[in-house]
């Protein structure tokens, strides 16, 4: 069974985003005390002061900034089997880390531990919009039993479009490979990461509680990535891993759409 003791919140700092501090307090605020941990791959005395003043161990990654480099570094200085990849921007639900250890204790061999989400826009919580009601459908067939068990169920989450949001995850390192994140693509090395755990033996856990919220600003790297077409191109190359390359571009021209209101 898993404690409090064996949960870990890493977040990845990168540059000197301003909402970095709200995201910081969001995580001091949980009802269940765990750990947290500062990682950055360009430190700042900004980063530096953040981490200080909220008293966070700061772990600098020597190796080239990078999104995969960058959450793997996270998931290796968490010494907790269970680490949540924290993103700068977006903040956590009091309750997070509680339900977070509480679902990987309801798994036999849980792999990963995910939440609903809800969106910051303008500073404003919205929690429900067209893109948010798709995701949500994509999920509904573990959204009672919180759990998905066979190799089947697993990638029918993943099969239609990448619905598990990256910062609602919490990684069960004793159950998942290392490092976690091997892929070469930046937009969708979360989407890459769950496809190949999908094949391992164990459980994706599911909380529908809206449980922590996910800052969109045309400043995100993922607006960036749409902007430039990256996003689209990535998001057929995972489509193909499940379907025909004809159904593939067929679910990729309708997937793209709900791209416009990622910006």
């Amino acid at each position: 069974m898993f404690s409090s003791a064996d949960h870990t919140f890493a977040i990845c700092a990168y540059k000197e985003s301003p909402f970095l501090g709200e995201c910081v307090r969001s995580l001091q605020q949980q009802t269940l005390k765990t750990n947290v941990i500062m990682c950055t791959s360009t430190p700042s005395d900004y980063v530096e002061n953040v981490a200080k003043e909220a008293g966070i161990p700061l772990f600098v990654n020597p190796a080239k900034p990078g999104i995969g480099s960058d959450w793997n570094f996270a998931v290796i200085c968490a010494s907790t089997p269970l680490v949540t990849i924290a993103h700068q921007d977006d903040t956590y639900a009091p309750r997070y880390a509680e339900c977070a250890v509480a679902g990987m204790n309801r798994a036999a061999r849980p792999l990963i531990f995910f939440t609903n989400y809800g969106e910051l826009r303008d500073g404003e919580e919205v929690d429900d919009n067209q893109l948010l009601s798709v995701k949500r459908m994509l999920l509904k067939p573990i959204a009672k039993t919180g759990i998905a068990a066979t190799t089947r169920k697993k990638r029918g989450l993943l099969s239609k479009g990448s619905a598990i949001c990256c910062p609602s995850v919490t990684l069960n390192k004793q159950t998942l490979p290392d490092p976690p994140f091997i892929s070469d693509m930046k937009s969708n090395l979360d989407w890459d990461a769950w496809e190949r755990f999908s094949h391992l033996d164990g459980e994706f856990v599911y909380d529908n509680n809206i449980l922590m919220h996910h800052r969109i600003h045309q400043d995100s790297e993922t607006s960036a990535l749409i902007r430039d077409n990256t996003r689209t191109q990535e998001d057929l190359a995972m489509l193909k891993r499940f379907w025909p390359a004809p159904l593939a571009h067929l679910l990729n021209a309708i997937y793209s759409k709900g791209q416009n209101s990622n910006q």
